[in-house]
């Protein structure tokens, strides 16, 4: 959605609401750099600056992800440095006494130093260790988890969820809160893992304030822009635990190239800026040099960009994750914006994503059919707010009428052909336990997803949807520069009744979410942190929301998940 930024910027923004085959392929490189004896703690930190990580979790293979700095001036984005042999491994044992899998890849300034990997012949649902090794110097040593057997019902599934982390609005006080968590099988991350802002342009609350500076400083542009953004954000050592700690599944939303993008443009995107085509693949390059995820079905990089996929967890789960921006037409706007959104034509999905996602909404073993969904689906209609605030509430949410137009169009709602054909395949078929999980608008729902929201609760619901907070990115109380709990609440109020379909709303807190799944219910708790300017600030559990199996209502749950033990119930 599309807003002004304050006095002082003076742009527009957006807020809230293989082992063998790769390696093979490296080694074709001309010089490398051999493992020589050193000594590892300093020359392990020296070498491995930006941490590890793991994502996309099957039965039998998962992403291994880090970066390499083989010389002081090989830094991120600068194109230079020697090729770079580093060796990997993968063990039962967190001492390595019990070496299961390990090898070698050639990285070098082609992909900035990093290495991804997809190491296969795991066995499923089994924690493993993984660390990589470069001139004699190790990296930290990370941890990561194998999905269920196809075939496996497994007790429960626990995710932490997590979008919007934005750096210059504030420290990762959500990461460190998940890190710190024993419970977890995995991190979900729904969108705008990193922002595209120069300094001074998206910061802390009303006045934009720079909690820390993103490098470098100016829009990410540039495939160099890219690769350094993604490299300062890989420093933070809040997130660094984290990745360590789990294997995340990721997907974007628009920042992660520039605000309000869709197929063939975008919001933030100006002419002088190039072409936006080329723009876009940039960031997607840099992409899938940077994150621990399968682009195209591989872990190889220029094979493709196509990000949304199934990833399967036994017969209890599988999770879709929607690309709601590669595929889009414009969003809605001007004076035809009212016909617009209804316009068959227009689509948030694109024609084969939407054939895929109808697929794995029918797919008839898993039981919960979990949605990434990096935009609302859920409608969203309300009466007259006061107008001192309806441009605060615009600027947070998009949610409230411009020019007549009540709905964020940048979001499912400005799609409703859409989002009638995946309601529609969901009645017509019968699907039974949809449920959206999503992120992009800075603040925390629980809702039901009406068939028909004007005749709702009579005419059913087709699935559910929980929304979390931002980690960092300003929500309503930050744009208007209230206390929490005063000039939110008059909103939230407003905007529960007139939509009863929507069970919770909190306009006001950042942190986390962890959703619970097992064959009787799915639950979503939600945790808020106090000043995000505050690197060690308080975390607290807020509230809790559940939906039983095969109901697709909302209820709200008065025990959170963290003070019950894995598999409880």
């Amino acid at each position: 959605m599309t807003t002004t930024t304050g006095a002082t910027t003076g742009v527009r923004r957006r807020t809230v609401l293989a082992t063998g085959s790769a390696g093979a392929a490296l080694t074709t490189l001309a010089t490398t750099v051999d493992a020589t004896p050193a000594d590892a703690a300093g020359a392990g930190a020296r070498f491995f600056r930006h941490g590890v990580a793991s994502g996309d979790p099957m039965p039998d293979r998962v992403v291994l992800w880090t970066r390499v700095t083989p010389t002081a001036a090989a830094t991120p984005g600068s194109g230079t440095g020697p090729a770079a042999r580093v060796r990997w491994e993968v063990s039962t044992r967190k001492d390595f006494r019990r070496v299961v899998r390990r090898g070698q890849v050639v990285t070098g300034a082609h992909r900035d130093h990093t290495v991804k990997l997809d190491v296969t012949g795991l066995k499923p649902a089994t924690w493993y260790y993984y660390r990589f090794t470069y001139r004699g110097a190790r990296s930290r040593v990370g941890r990561t988890r194998t999905a269920p057997a196809a075939k496996a019902r497994p007790t429960n599934l626990r995710f932490g969820v997590v979008s919007c982390t934005n750096w210059q609005a504030g420290y990762f006080a959500a990461y460190r809160g998940l890190a710190a968590r024993n419970d977890l099988h995995a991190v979900l991350h729904l969108g705008d893992y990193l922002y595209e802002y120069a300094p001074g342009e998206y910061g802390y609350g009303q006045s934009d304030r720079d909690i820390r500076r993103h490098d470098p400083a100016r829009e990410m542009v540039s495939l160099e822009d890219h690769r350094r953004r993604h490299a300062q954000y890989k420093t933070d050592p809040d997130l660094q635990a984290l990745h360590a700690k789990y294997p995340w599944v990721i997907t974007w939303d628009d920042h992660e190239v520039t605000n309000d993008q869709w197929r063939g443009g975008a919001e933030n995107h100006q002419a002088a800026e190039g072409d936006y085509l080329r723009r876009r693949a940039r960031a997607h390059r840099a992409y899938d040099e940077w994150m621990p995820v399968r682009m195209d079905g591989t872990a190889r990089l220029g094979d493709g960009d196509r990000l949304f996929r199934r990833l399967t967890f036994g017969r209890l789960a599988e999770i879709s994750m929607l690309d709601l921006r590669t595929y889009r037409t414009r969003q809605p706007s001007g004076p035809t914006a009212a016909r617009e959104i209804n316009d068959p034509a227009a689509t948030i999905t694109g024609d084969a994503q939407m054939r895929w996602l109808k697929q794995s909404l029918s797919r008839p073993a898993p039981f919960w059919k979990v949605i990434g969904n990096p935009v609302m689906i859920s409608p969203v209609t309300f009466a007259q707010l006061p107008s001192a605030i309806v441009g605060a509430v615009n600027e947070v949410t998009g949610l409230l009428p411009a020019d007549g137009v009540p709905y964020n169009v940048d979001q499912w709602d400005g799609y409703t052909a859409d989002r009638a054909e995946v309601l529609r395949h969901i009645k017509d078929h019968h699907v039974q336990n949809a449920l959206f999980v999503t992120g992009d608008i800075h603040s925390g729902w629980a809702a039901e997803v009406p068939y028909d929201a004007g005749n709702y609760p009579l005419g059913g619901t087709g699935a559910v949807e929980f929304v979390c907070t931002s980690v960092t990115s300003n929500n309503l109380k930050d744009i208007t520069g209230t206390p929490a709990h005063t000039t939110s609440t008059a909103v939230e109020q407003t905007i529960l009744a007139n939509n009863r379909h929507i069970k919770y709303l909190n306009f006001d807190d950042h942190g986390y979410s962890v959703l619970d799944l097992n064959a009787k219910r799915a639950q979503m708790d939600w945790f808020v942190i106090g000043d995000r300017a505050d690197r060690g600030t308080s975390i607290r559990w807020s509230r809790s929301f559940v939906t039983l199996a095969s109901t697709n209502l909302v209820k709200e749950a008065f025990v959170p998940l963290h003070r019950q033990k894995p598999g409880q119930s």
